[in-house]
C-alpha cells in the first residue's frame, strides 16, 4: 500500500509538471465528467489542480474497481494537500472546492453516500469559493439526500441554495444560471414531496411552473441538471414533445463533448444527468406508444450505463426496472405477452438493486433504492398473478411492494396503470440520478 501511494504521488506530481504547459481551457475540457464549464469559473481555478482531477477520474474508471478508484482517492488526497491554505484568495478556495466535489463524484459513484456527503459539506467552509461553486456543492448535496430519501434534509439545503443563488458574485453581479439551477434543484424537492400541484391541482408551485411557461421557446436552452428537471416537470404534465425536446437537447449536447453547466458533482454531475435524460427519453416514448424507439433508446441507456459503472452496479438495475416496464406496457397496449421477457429482467433488476426477500416487511426494511425496488418487484407480482400456479407467490410479492412504496405523488397502482394515454394519469417518471420515482 506504501509502495502503491509512493507511485502514484509521483504520478501526481508528473501530471502537475506536464499541466502547466496547458491552457486552461483544454484542461477543462479535458475532464471526463465534464465538471467545468471553462467559461465561468475556468479561469479562475488551478489548472494543475483541474489536470490532477482529470488524472484520477480517468484513473478510477479505467477499472472501475476498488482498488482503481482507491487509487484515484490517494491522487485527489494529494492534489488537496498541494493547494494552498483555506480561506487565502477565491482561486485555491475554488480548487479545493473542485478537488473536494470530484472526491465526492466518485465516492458516490461507489455507493458511499455519507461518505460523498461529508467530502461536499466542506466546501461550505471554503468562504473564499465563489457562488456558483458552492451552488454545485448544494445542488450535489440536495440530489444525494434525495438518493438517501432524506427529504427533509433536502428541502432546507434546496432552500439555501435559492437563497445563496440571489447574492452577488464577487463582480457585483447575479448568475441567472445559478438561480436558474436552485430553481429546478428546489423544483425537484418539490416534485418528490408531491408538492408542484400537477394534474387537477395547480395551485401549487407556481413558482416552477413560471419559470418554464415564461421560457418555453428557450427551454431547450437550459442545461444540465436544471434542463432535466424541467424536462421532467414538463414530461410529468404530459407536454411530451416539449420534454422530448429538453431531453434530446441534453443527450446531443453530450454526444458533442459540450459542457452542460459551470460545475457539478455527485449524481447530478453532467454524465449522470446525460444517462438519466437518455433514461427519461426512453421511457417518454413509451408512454407516448412509440415502443420500438423506446426499446431501442432504453438499450442505448442500459449499455452507457453498464460502460460508467460497471455491469454489476445497482444503477444498472434501475435502467432494467425501465425496460421491463416498457415491455409490460408494451404488452398490455398491444394485447400480447412478453411474460418471459419481463421475468427476466424484473428478476435481473431486483438482484443488481440488492433487492430483500420479499417475504420480509417492506415498511418496516430499510431498503436501498426503495422507489425502484418496490416497482419492480410491483410489476413482477403482476406478471407472476397471471400465472394460476404462481398466484399466491404473486399476491404475497404484491403487498411487500405496496409496504415499501413510499411515493407522495402517485400509488403504486398509478405508477403501474398504463391502461390508457389519459392526459388526466399521472405518469411515472424514475430518475436515475437518484433512484428515484417522480
Amino acid at each position: 500500500m506504501i509502495r502503491t501511494a509512493v507511485k502514484l504521488t509521483r504520478a501526481a506530481a508528473t501530471v502537475a509538471r506536464t499541466s502547466t504547459k496547458l491552457r486552461p481551457s483544454l484542461l477543462a475540457r479535458s475532464l471526463p465528467s465534464r465538471l467545468l464549464h471553462d467559461g465561468i469559473n475556468g479561469s479562475n481555478a488551478n489548472p494543475v489542480a483541474l489536470q490532477m482531477i482529470n488524472y484520477a477520474l480517468s484513473l478510477a474508471r479505467s477499472q472501475k474497481s476498488d482498488e482503481s478508484y482507491g487509487q484515484a482517492q490517494l491522487v485527489l488526497e494529494q492534489c488537496l494537500s498541494t493547494q494552498p491554505s483555506e480561506g487565502q484568495n477565491p482561486a485555491s478556495d475554488n480548487s479545493r472546492a473542485m478537488v473536494l466535489m470530484a472526491m465526492s463524484t466518485l465516492l458516490s459513484e461507489r455507493g458511499e453516500l455519507d461518505e460523498a456527503i461529508d467530502k461536499l459539506q466542506k466546501v461550505e467552509g471554503l468562504t473564499s469559493s465563489s457562488v456558483g461553486v458552492r451552488i454545485a456543492a448544494l445542488e450535489a448535496l440536495v440530489g444525494l439526500h434525495l438518493e438517501l430519501k432524506q427529504d427533509h434534509t433536502s428541502s432546507v439545503l434546496a432552500d439555501k441554495c435559492l437563497e445563496l443563488s440571489e447574492k452577488t458574485d464577487e463582480s457585483g453581479s447575479s448568475s441567472s444560471e445559478g438561480y436558474t439551477r436552485a430553481v429546478a434543484v428546489k423544483g425537484l424537492v418539490e416534485l418528490i414531496h408531491g408538492n408542484l400541484g400537477l394534474g387537477t391541482d395547480e395551485a401549487k408551485g407556481e413558482l416552477f411552473i413560471r419559470e418554464v411557461e415564461r421560457n418555453v421557446e428557450e427551454v431547450e436552452e437550459f442545461t444540465g441538471s436544471a434542463a432535466l428537471f424541467f424536462g421532467q416537470l414538463l414530461h410529468a404534465r404530459h407536454s411530451f414533445e416539449m420534454a422530448k425536446k429538453v431531453y434530446q437537447k441534453i443527450i446531443q449536447d453530450d454526444s458533442r463533448n459540450e459542457e452542460f453547466s459551470a460545475l457539478a458533482a455527485g449524481n447530478m454531475s453532467s454524465d449522470r444527468v446525460f444517462l438519466a435524460a437518455t433514461c427519461a427519453l426512453g421511457q417518454l416514448e413509451a408512454h407516448s406508444g412509440n415502443f420500438g424507439d423506446a426499446e431501442e433508446i432504453l438499450t442505448r441507456a442500459l449499455t452507457k450505463t453498464e460502460e460508467h459503472f460497471g455491469s454489476h452496479h445497482p444503477n444498472v438495475g434501475v435502467v432494467l426496472t425501465c425496460i421491463a416496464l416498457m415491455f409490460r406496457h408494451k404488452a398490455v397496449q398491444e394485447h400480447s405477452s412478453s411474460i418471459l421477457i419481463q421475468e427476466g429482467l424484473y428478476r435481473r433488476a431486483i438482484e443488481l438493486l440488492k433487492g430483500p426477500a420479499f417475504d420480509t416487511e417492506g415498511a418496516e426494511a430499510k431498503v436501498e433504492r426503495s422507489d425502484i425496488v418496490a416497482l419492480a418487484r410491483g410489476g413482477y407480482a403482476e406478471v407472476l398473478c397471471v400465472q394460476q400456479n404462481r398466484k399466491e407467490q404473486g399476491e404475497k410479492m404484491k403487498r411487500w411492494a405496496e409496504a415499501a412504496w413510499g411515493n407522495r405523488r402517485l400509488s403504486l397502482a398509478e405508477a403501474l396503470d398504463v391502461s390508457n394515454t389519459d392526459t388526466s394519469l399521472k405518469v411515472p417518471i424514475i430518475d436515475a440520478r437518484i433512484s428515484r420515482v417522480l
